[in-house]
């Protein structure tokens, strides 16, 4: 998708350069004071560029808007053009060539609007494959038609009655005359089918649907009549009742046609309302997907996990302008932004959750709504599972901190408490070398406990050796064959405490669980760092277990961890076939 805030510039240069030709070729032609039929004709003409100009602005992708914007350049420069020839007469040589020029981007106007608007309406896109052809006949007598008008003898259009300064002479001159004839009337044969099959989709097709093309064929209709009624009334001047209502007809009807579209059923989020006694438009000012997530990504970085879920689905909301918007979690969690009233009309996934909107403010949904909420889908389900992952570590945390209270109060806490109790005793009793003994026994086997609580909190040894001496320091003494294999360069090298222990607590807990449950006779454990990742794998040769069977809640809480710095955790066993588990996280060395 094209980006939009890029876009716009391109899209209103050239409406500009439209609505520029426009006026000036109208004000060439007559001069001022111009007549009512002139401004009539102006106001109508720049109905095109306008329509053109908002649908490329705020729908960048489709390829509508941009046609209607080709298609009303081409009218502004050749309605310019014609003006200057009008103005100018025969002389000077240069100008009234320019003058040519422009006026021959007339008959392409004609041949867009006769074809290819309608034919590509409403989104810039074939109805089926067959169109093929028509599409390439129209190409083919737009581009005969262009080029016989260049460069036919006579000047363009029959109000111009000095001869075209790049007319050809002779044989050359009528086979131009000709191809100018042919061109144009191919395309208006071709128009007819492309009216015929409007009309077959009009007859089987639903609303809004129906709606939309009835709009078209009636447009299309008042168009092909205008032009006839200007070929044969045989008005005697330029601006006689006949050929002004021919005109407008021309340049009018197929734009009044598409803005009744898009105004009466919703083609473009444009809509009509009412307040008190006064009619107003309301204009499509919802941001789109670019814009959206443009101005979302800075909010997410800043927020914390569950508010980034607030400003998400209050994203959805701006973005669908609907009555409310909420994103799930999968246990059920849901953060809802806007009154939440009505059913909701639309659920998509998004990661381990969902999005869910309600109706809209106006209208139904389109599929440019459906295709912003699947873009939206993408970080909506990224901050659900950043929500779920914050969420799985909290609670692994608060299991973690009840752990060490219940370990402090049910041994060291005891241990000293009988400690301080014998203390007092011996004081009151005097005791003895042998009662003196014991309670330096027990100090000293408190200390002992003390530091294994401290160990499993983070080793000593970690934040003074380094990785690799705590793992093999962790690995020394234990009642099965354990080998220890790292790179070199891992010795020397010092990671963030929050790497190096994340990884230290995978290898220590894949260690106790290969004791505890696998009955292993050898245990391999390797650290590495390839390809800008530090690594650790521990192999054993126990039974192994079912993954989809064996919940490994240890593991779990290691493997989010190790996603909350960027890095993942992958286990693979079966029965009989021993353990492997592997961690990796991002790191330099």
């Amino acid at each position: 998708m094209k980006s939009t805030a890029a876009v716009r510039p391109l899209a209103a240069g050239m409406a500009a350069v439209a609505a520029a030709g426009i006026v000036a070729g109208a004000l060439l032609e007559t001069g001022l004071p111009a007549p009512a039929s002139q401004w009539a004709f102006m106001s109508i003409a720049l109905l095109l560029p306008a329509l053109g100009w908002l649908i490329a602005a705020r729908r960048p992708d489709n390829a509508y808007g941009w046609l209607l914007l080709a298609a009303a350049d081409c009218l502004g420069l050749g309605g310019l053009g014609i003006g200057l020839l009008l103005r100018l007469g025969p002389d000077p040589y240069w100008p009234v060539v320019v003058g040519a020029v422009l006026s021959s981007a007339f008959p392409v106007f004609y041949g867009l609007s006769w074809v290819l608007v309608p034919l590509l309406f409403p989104d810039g896109r074939l109805p089926s494959r067959r169109w093929r052809v028509v599409a390439v006949a129209a190409a083919v007598a737009i581009a005969a038609h262009w080029l016989g008008v260049l460069f036919m003898p006579a000047g363009y259009p029959d109000e111009v009655v000095h001869a075209n300064p790049l007319g050809l002479r002779g044989p050359l001159g009528l086979v131009a005359a000709l191809l100018a004839t042919a061109g144009q009337l191919v395309a208006f044969l071709l128009a007819l089918v492309v009216l015929g099959g409007l009309l077959l989709r009009l007859r089987h097709s639903r609303p809004p649907e129906r709606g939309r093309l009835g709009w078209m064929v009636a447009g299309l209709l008042a168009n092909l009549g205008a032009f006839v009624v200007i070929m044969f009334s045989g008005a005697s001047e330029p601006h006689d009742a006949a050929d002004v209502v021919g005109v407008l007809g021309l340049v009018g009807a197929l734009p009044a046609a598409i803005g009744a579209a898009v105004l009466r059923h919703d083609l473009l989020d444009i809509r009509v309302g009412v307040r008190g006694s006064r009619l107003y438009l309301v204009f499509d000012v919802r941001p789109t997907v670019d814009e959206l997530l443009s101005r979302l990504g800075p909010d997410l970085e800043e927020a914390e996990p569950v508010e980034q879920l607030g400003r998400l689905a209050q994203a959805v909301r701006a973005g669908l302008d609907a009555r409310w918007a909420a994103v799930e979690l999968g246990d059920g969690t849901r953060v809802v932004a806007g009154e939440e009233r009505g059913e909701a009309v639309l659920t998509v996934p998004a990661g381990l959750g969902r999005i869910t909107c309600g109706p809209k403010t106006a209208g139904r949904l389109t599929r440019d709504d459906r295709r912003l909420l699947a873009a939206l889908a993408v970080p909506v389900g990224l901050a659900i599972r950043s929500a779920a992952l914050a969420a799985r570590l909290v609670n692994a945390q608060e299991a973690e901190r009840r752990r060490i209270e219940r370990n402090i109060h049910d041994g060291v806490q005891q241990q000293l408490v009988a400690l301080i109790a014998g203390l007092e005793l011996a004081r009151a009793t005097g005791g003895g070398a042998e009662a003196l003994a014991l309670l330096r026994e027990q100090a000293r086997q408190a200390l002992a406990d003390l530091r294994e609580l401290a160990a499993g909190i983070h080793p000593s040894v970690l934040s003074q050796g380094g990785l690799v001496e705590a793992v093999e320091g962790r690995c020394s003494g234990l009642p099965v064959a354990t080998t220890v294999t790292a790179d070199p360069a891992l010795r020397t090298r010092r990671f963030p405490d929050e790497i190096e222990g994340a990884m230290y607590f995978v290898v220590s807990e894949a260690i106790a669980n290969a004791l505890k449950h696998a009955g292993a006779s050898r245990i391999e454990v390797r650290l590495w760092h390839d390809a800008g990742r530090l690594q650790a794998s521990v192999t054993d040769d126990g039974t192994g277990f079912d993954l989809r069977a064996v919940a490994r809640r240890g593991l779990a809480t290691l493997a989010d961890r190790m996603a909350a710095l960027g890095g993942g955790l992958e286990t693979t066993a079966g029965p009989g076939e021993g353990t492997r588990v592997r961690a990796w996280v991002t790191a330099d060395v």
